[in-house]
């Protein structure tokens, strides 16, 4: 599951700090971690080398299962948005590991990289700083899986050799659909397929990924991305899994109600609803953060739409025949009460998830705001009235349109941790992330405990990477790259359905050319 094993890897103890491990059920036992050849380990010599952590906390390093930090989207924005390349919207590669460290992250998954683009995606994650790291590839919209996904007795073998030929090939996690279907017909200038057609593909696929056994389901970007009422449509296609595992990703943009932008309005607490009761199905929340972004979605006709609702320049690159890329600038205002509405739905959906561990925190960086901005939401999480004067200077139409006011759960230190550490890592099936037991990754972050949980969180004392002290107080210490995360070899499938793979894929390279933008 891993390449670049021979990362450097250190041997330290943790001493006397307060252990926090959700995994483990310890919640502040002041004890030592201890880290030998980049592993946890129960002691260690008294000889090792320490670094006194009294008075602080400690806690599994972050994992955030849900960016966009690397790929032909991301340079296509900076190419759009020259003004925002360097900001927290679109930071560099050396910042991304930089701001992820020092808020004690260390691990990261790009969740939408079309196989052409693989090969340039490993080339910037070669030089991420710090963290583990490893991405989705975008399926479902290109001939070689759809054709794979044909109504006849092979179909579920074809799709599973389509699956892993193309994750092998790339290097790749899990596969990742968008709007599976709807882009490919976009392209075409057909209709998206219907809702029933949508279900067909989300089921084959999610049966096929399960077939293989990948440690990651089937990573889902749903289709009707943004629009009002498109909640109906999320609630009946989550029942069209049929049982089998799959990941919803950035919920919170397909929980909306109404029939126009007029009657726009949160449906988060019926979502919520239908996720508590399918135990197969995880998500994350793509939280929206007040403020300038720059969208990049696969989803091409959902952009062109962003487009024509905000005015605002618009590119769209055409991957070949696999996928596509659009990118606009937005802006989420809190006077906006469509803006509004999708900031309180996302914390609905979070607040309401009676399970943490099926939920994790995300911004869809940089859709609904910058990975840096998750401080401030655990803020939101964990304090009531914090998060209850933000809603006093939203649009004063937001109450009538939510369900956020009459919320009152607040989330416990344990379960902050949980969607930002332990539950990303148990969705990602990465055993060696998100704990502090014995075999673990030595991936720990050190905080010192502020009088609120944004402070806390904003920064930690250290960040240890396999043992090896790699941020401290912001600051980098050693910043040599991370290993790269791929999908496991899955069990040899029938040759017949190989060569069927493979003849396709050749098709497909002999018929098209060079990517194409339009802006």
């Amino acid at each position: 599951m891993t390449r670049k094993e021979d990362a450097p890897v250190g041997t330290i103890r943790i001493r006397n700090g307060s252990v926090w491990d959700p995994t483990h059920g310890r919640r502040g036992d002041v004890s030592d971690v201890c880290i030998e050849n980049g592993r946890v380990i129960a002691s260690l010599p008294a000889t090792a080398p320490v670094f006194d952590a009294t008075g602080l906390v400690v806690v599994p390093g972050g994992v955030d299962l849900h960016s966009h930090i690397a790929g032909g989207a991301v340079r296509a924005a900076r190419l759009l948005c020259p003004e925002a390349a360097g900001s927290l919207c679109l930071p560099t590669i050396d910042e991304v590991g930089r701001r992820y460290a020092a808020m004690g992250y260390t691990t990261v998954f790009d969740a939408a990289i079309a196989p052409a683009f693989a090969a340039a995606a490993h080339d910037e994650l070669e030089a991420l700083p710090i963290l583990d790291s490893g991405f989705f590839l975008l399926m479902g919209n290109d001939p070689v899986t759809l054709a794979a996904c044909r109504p006849d007795e092979d179909a579920g073998t074809d799709l599973e050799a389509a699956i892993a030929g193309l994750l092998e090939a790339a290097g790749a996690y899990a596969p990742k659909l968008v709007n599976p279907g709807g882009v490919e017909a976009w392209k075409r200038g057909a209709e998206e397929p219907s809702i029933e057609a949508a279900g067909d593909l989300l089921c084959r696929f999610a049966r096929a990924a399960t077939a293989l056994r990948l440690p990651h389901p089937l990573h889902v970007h749903l289709p009707r991305l943004g629009l009002p009422g498109n909640a109906a449509t999320t609630m009946t296609l989550l029942e069209r899994f049929g049982g089998a595992r799959a990941h919803v990703t950035h919920a919170q943009f397909h929980a909306y109600g109404g029939r126009t932008a007029a009657g726009f309005r949160s449906r988060a607490p019926e979502i919520a609803s239908a996720l508590n009761r399918l135990p197969h199905l995880t998500a994350d929340v793509g939280q929206v953060v007040f403020g300038p972004v720059v969208t990049l979605s696969a989803d091409g006709p959902a952009q062109e739409r962003l487009h024509r609702a905000n005015h605002r320049k618009w590119l769209h690159l055409d991957v070949e025949a696999e996928s596509a890329c659009g990118v606009v600038p937005h802006d989420f205002r809190a006077s906006n009460l469509v803006s509004a509405v999708q900031w309180a739905a996302g914390l609905e959906l979070m607040l309401l998830a009676k399970d943490p561990w099926r939920i994790a925190l995300t911004t869809d960086h940089p859709n609904g705001g910058p990975f840096a901005a998750y401080p401030s939401i655990l803020r939101m999480l964990a304090d009531r009235a914090y998060r209850e004067e933000i809603l006093r200077r939203a649009h004063p139409g937001l109450p009538g349109r939510s369900h956020l006011a009459g919320i009152g759960r607040e989330y416990s230190f344990e379960e902050l941790l949980i969607v930002t550490r332990s539950a990303p890592a148990r969705i990602l099936g990465l055993e060696r992330k998100g704990h502090l037991g014995p075999g673990a990754d030595g991936d720990v972050a050190l905080y010192r405990l502020a009088p609120d949980i944004e402070t806390t969180f904003s920064q930690a004392v250290a960040t240890f990477k396999d043992g090896r002290l790699a941020a401290r107080e912001g600051e980098l210490v050693d910043a040599r790259p991370g290993r790269r995360l791929v999908a496991p070899q899955v069990p040899p499938l029938p040759e017949a359905a190989r060569q069927r793979f493979l003849e396709r894929a050749e098709a497909l390279r002999a018929s098209t050319g060079a990517a194409e933008a339009t802006c």
